[in-house]
């Protein structure tokens, strides 16, 4: 049965207990909290952390590849990088497979901020999960790649449709 076969109701619904609205509202709260330390401490958004640490984890990634693995979009990814190098954070080359594209790796100074921030996205993390036991946590991460594996089949299935 796809979404648009659900029947529509509406007696009963409570947007506090919307699943996607529950995620949407924790998110925010983990990214402003992860936002003011890369703020404060780095002088970095939340769309520079994230390019800054995929391309730390990848050694050297091209902009579309970085856009796929932390789901953010051309423009994101554009602005990010390109303020990254402003920042001296990282290096833009072209590609030598690909005339037209680009590859961005670290700099020096990106790489040592990159090892500075690690740390504190850890701690910040852990205390996070403070609250949380082992057998939660582990609960949790695979309910997480549950999810993802369904969000990616409804995917499929909505372009194949």
């Amino acid at each position: 049965m796809s979404i648009n076969d659900q029947p529509h109701r509406t007696d009963g619904f409570r947007l506090e207990e919307f699943l996607p609205y529950r995620v949407a509202i924790v998110k925010e709260q983990i990214g402003r909290a992860f936002a003011e330390i890369y703020e404060s401490q780095f002088d970095l958004t939340i769309s520079e952390w994230r390019l800054l640490a995929v391309v730390a984890e990848s050694g050297t990634l091209s902009p579309t590849a970085a856009g796929s693995r932390t789901s953010m979009d051309k423009v994101k990814v554009s602005r990010a990088a390109q303020s990254l190098i402003a920042k001296g954070l990282l290096r833009q080359t072209q590609d030598p497979n690909d005339g037209r594209g680009r590859l961005l790796r670290l700099t020096r100074k990106g790489t040592t901020t990159y090892a500075g921030m690690v740390p504190l996205a850890v701690g910040l993390e852990a205390d996070l999960f403070g609250d949380l036991s082992r057998a939660e946590r582990a609960t949790l991460d695979r309910v997480l790649s549950k999810l993802a594996t369904r969000l990616e089949t409804i995917g499929q299935d909505a372009t194949e449709s």
